[in-house]
């Protein structure tokens, strides 16, 4: 770089926990537009850890502290002037670590960026079922947000801060199986019941017959869900069950409570 410029200093946080599969993938990525690479880590007993030791990262082994707060406590850890905070299933495109680095290259021109996510379901990206268009701010000026929110965490800024759009794509490789999907399904379904009762919600029988039935019907048929085939059918079938499940799970807080 002509020596005029100055590259201002970019850290990657990310949050892990037996994510042998893909964790290298994710760190390979990132390698071109990092600084600094810190790996938190939720007492993995895979190879995540070693695995990790193969590339330049600061490794901190840290009980699950819940969602914000594990993000938080690896920004707490970073020393550089901007934080991009990327999961252990998703990577770069090409496009995305190109655009990165021209930000970089300029002093970054914004306190915030979003760019699009794509997720992958069993190898087959989602292109439909109200998956696509999923703009996420994930590279931002340290200083100016904090992760809130327990189950969907959410970058809440400090000031009204106008967020700059980056072309390319993060790509999610979120379930490598039905397995996998249900098994996150029936984890999520209970913190959002739980939530959704400490709130004072309700849920009734009509909630758990329609409440999936509309679910379904919004993600294949008006968000074209039909159109990424087989894998959309399961994608919006998996999806309804998770809102059968919490407005079950709700119900019966409810009952326990009575």
């Amino acid at each position: 770089l002509p020596k005029a410029i100055t590259v201002e200093k970019l850290v990657v946080d990310s949050i892990t926990k037996n994510e042998e599969r893909n964790i290298e993938r994710c760190l390979k990525s990132i390698m071109p537009v990092a600084d600094e690479i810190i790996v938190v880590d939720s007492l993995s007993t895979d190879k995540t850890e070693e695995i990790c030791k193969n590339f330049n990262v600061k490794f901190i082994s840290q009980k699950w502290l819940g969602y914000s707060n594990q993000k938080n406590f690896a920004n707490s850890l970073t020393t550089n002037n901007y934080i991009l905070s990327i999961d252990a299933d998703e990577c770069l495109s090409e496009e995305l670590i190109q655009s990165i680095q021209n930000e970089k290259n300029n002093n970054f021109t914004a306190q915030a960026y979003d760019f699009n996510r794509v997720t992958f379901f069993c190898g087959n990206p989602v292109r439909h079922c109200g998956w696509n268009n999923d703009y996420r701010v994930r590279l931002w000026e340290k200083d100016a947000a904090q992760w809130v929110g327990d189950i969907h965490e959410l970058l809440k800024f400090s000031n009204e801060t106008p967020v700059k759009r980056l072309s390319g794509d993060m790509l999610h490789y979120s379930f490598h199986s039905v397995e996998q999907h249900i098994e996150q399904i029936n984890t999520f379904s209970s913190l959002s019941a739980k939530a959704k009762f400490d709130k004072g919600k309700n849920s009734s029988i009509l909630a758990i017959i329609f409440q999936p039935m509309w679910r379904f019907i919004r993600m294949f048929f008006f968000q074209r869900g039909f159109l990424d085939g087989f894998t959309g059918f399961v994608v919006c079938r998996n999806s309804a069950y998770a809102v059968y499940l919490k407005y079950c799970k709700l119900y019966m807080l409810q009952k326990q409570k009575k």
